[in-house]
């Protein structure tokens, strides 16, 4: 992992009692990751899922199950399995800059060996000190907390074993 800065980056760690290959899965199969990506009861639509480096990343949400509003337009710079992930805002997913609502990021996503199962970790980059306090006021910790516990409750149900 890239080091942090804690005046640009917002980090948020756990372990998780369920093997790296879960987590992965409950990354890269679009099933899946609709099951936790965003906090419930917001439910959440995988529009475009290529976990490979230049691959998109397309999601909706939606707060009825019917009606359906951009979430993310990414792009993944890198995808190594069952270690890393790295997604971007800052270009979408046609490959074009992008100003995204409400900050844009860099997010590192790792999957490391812990003896109770998963260290996962995230590390969200900002361009610069005031996207990176934006973030954390709208609710950052918040937002990613209930994700991950989300992602830790199915990786550790065994429905993400695959």
């Amino acid at each position: 992992m890239t080091p942090t800065d804690p005046t640009l980056d917002l980090t948020l760690s756990r372990v998780i009692l369920a093997p790296r290959r879960a987590l992965w899965n409950a990354w890269t199969d679009p099933d899946l990751l609709a099951r936790w990506w965003v906090p419930a009861p917001t439910v959440a639509r995988i529009d475009r899922l290529e976990v490979r480096p230049a691959g998109g990343f397309v999601t909706s949400m939606s707060d009825d199950g019917t009606t359906f509003v951009p979430h993310t337009d990414a792009i993944f710079l890198v995808a190594e399995p069952e270690e890393r992930l790295v997604f971007t805002n800052a270009v979408d997913s046609a490959w074009r800059p992008a100003s995204p609502a409400p900050v844009a990021m860099a997010a590192e996503i790792t999957f490391s060996e812990h003896p109770d199962g998963t260290e996962y970790g995230v590390v969200v980059r900002h361009g610069d000190p005031a996207a990176r306090d934006r973030h954390e006021d709208i609710g950052f910790f918040d937002g990613w907390g209930a994700v991950t516990g989300a992602l830790a409750d199915l990786a550790e149900s065994g429905a993400a074993s695959g």
